[in-house]
């Protein structure tokens, strides 16, 4: 049987980006290389600082350019902060096609599915890009349906 290797970690709860540093390392460990693509979290340096400690074994990027979460942002800076998000998609796209790594982490993304910044459409060229080698870990707040069709495995964290 195909094996999917989508994992999703969702729900209100806090620790799904820990979670997910959490697997990388343990994926680096295991000598694996990982690339981290962070959506919608805004521009946090000195995260970004820290994480960028543990290169070549685990790549972090974020394409946001404003400081302030999506959420915080006004209309106009929502519009332009979208076409970086694009470029973040696009960018995990170029990953998955090349084979650049064994795990790809996408922070945040599910987010974009619930709010229509990535169609259902885009998000099956994204799964139907991915080689059977590399694994795809998927965090946001809500699980779609559609994701129920490409995930192994699928953990839900609430607020406790």
């Amino acid at each position: 049987m195909y094996e999917e290797k989508v994992t999703v970690y969702y729900g209100s709860g806090k620790g799904k980006t820990a979670a997910a540093l959490g697997y990388a390392i343990q994926s680096a460990s295991q000598g694996h290389s990982v690339i981290i693509v962070q959506f919608l979290k805004g521009r946090k340096e000195e995260e970004l600082v820290f994480l960028r400690r543990l290169e070549p074994d685990i790549k972090v990027f974020s394409f946001a350019r404003s400081v302030k979460d999506f959420s915080e942002l006004s209309e106009e800076e929502q519009q332009e902060e979208s076409m970086n998000i694009r470029n973040g998609f696009n960018f995990a796209k170029k990953v998955l096609i090349t084979g650049e790594c064994n795990l790809l982490i996408l922070d945040g993304f599910l987010d974009l599915l619930n709010n229509g910044m990535v169609s259902e459409e885009d998000f099956q060229i994204l799964m139907n890009a991915k080689s059977e080698d590399t694994e795809i870990l998927l965090t946001g707040r809500r699980m779609r349906e559609i994701l129920q069709k490409y995930a192994e495995k699928i953990y839900e964290i609430c607020a406790g």
